[in-house]
């Protein structure tokens, strides 16, 4: 049995039992009990070590490129014998405020399943687990397994746009904060965070029209019983992608309220600055007349001449600053 295989198990009437080494021995078995499938679990094979599952499960050239390809969209393709689902991991790094997304391919045939994993996400591990205590479920077959893995990946999108609402939250207290931040710093982080967000969608909206196919009870190698459950994951699935939408909407208002808080700002940067320079301008006016060379000049020859232009310059610039400052330019 290859070393990727992170585990393989027989499931006989919901318990889990030891399989066979030989995969074909093994299958047979399942097969001929009636009450038991295979499950097989790998890791990011290689096309040799995958090679030797295919061929034992039949499954198609097509399916076996995609599932060793990975960065597949999220889809449900039916094969003359297996039935091939692509689901999408999200991992939100709180760290690193980052969104990463693995994959997690399953693959359902008569009495076999067989589920493969790529890049970063949660093992399946819990997954079997959980089943293995949910005998009731598991007794269904191959059926459960990928409702098992369907409503875990679906769960989890909820559970990281919880996430990324806090983080939105902190981020929208930046923007509004009553002292500017970095103007650039803040308009970074908002176009970053939307980045994370269009990673996350890129993974909840594709999966809404196959989980709606797998709810109509339609798919080969599903059994009809399926469908409600398929139906509360679809359910939740609709409520992942809202949230998701929310999460983009507001960051584009966030950053829409930034920029037009930006505006205000330099307005207000520029009429402090108009109005020290008409302050200013006062002053500089009078100097410069006074500065002219003329003989016969108002004042020029009298001794309270000098003081008498300072004094005007400066209640000039004192009643220009109180004019400013009661129209709120200062």
């Amino acid at each position: 049995m290859p070393r990727v295989i992170v585990d393989c198990a027989m499931y006989r009437n919901g318990r889990r039992a030891a399989a066979r080494e030989d995969l074909s021995d093994a299958l047979d078995e399942a097969r001929a009990s009636g009450d038991a499938f295979l499950w097989i679990g790998m890791y990011e094979p290689t096309e040799e070590e995958f090679e030797h599952v295919s061929r034992e499960f039949r499954l198609h050239r097509l399916a076996v490129e995609d599932a060793l390809t990975a960065h597949q969209r999220p889809k449900v393709e039916v094969y003359d014998d297996s039935l091939f689902v692509v689901l999408k991991q999200v991992v939100y790094d709180d760290a690193t405020d980052t969104v990463a997304t693995g994959e997690v391919m399953v693959f359902i045939g008569d009495s076999f399943v067989v589920t493969v994993r790529h890049g970063e996400g949660a093992p399946l591990t819990g997954v079997r687990r959980r089943l293995e205590h949910e005998q009731d479920v598991l007794r269904h077959g191959p059926t459960a397994v990928l409702y098992a893995v369907a409503d875990g990946v679906v769960d989890h999108y909820i559970e990281v746009a919880a996430e990324l609402q806090g983080d939105l939250e902190e981020l929208e207290a930046e923007v509004f904060a009553p002292v500017a931040p970095d103007a650039r710093n803040t308009a970074a982080r908002i176009y970053f965070f939307k980045r994370q967000v269009l990673e996350f969608r890129r993974a909840t909206s594709p999966l809404l029209q196959p989980m709606d196919r797998l709810a109509a009870g339609s798919v080969p190698f599903v059994h009809e019983r399926a469908r409600p459950f398929f139906r509360d994951v679809a359910d939740h699935l609709t409520k992942a992608n809202e949230y998701v939408e929310g999460l983009d909407r507001l960051l584009s208002d966030a950053l829409a309220a930034h920029l037009a808080q930006m505006g205000v700002r330099q307005q207000d940067d520029m009429r402090k600055i108009s109005a020290w320079a008409a302050i200013v301008a006062v002053p500089t006016l009078i100097v410069g007349v006074y500065g002219m060379n003329f003989d016969h000049m108002p004042e020029l020859r009298q001794g309270w001449g000098y003081p008498a232009v300072l004094i005007l310059m400066v209640a000039a610039c004192l009643g220009l600053h109180r004019l400013f400052k009661t129209r709120g330019w200062l």
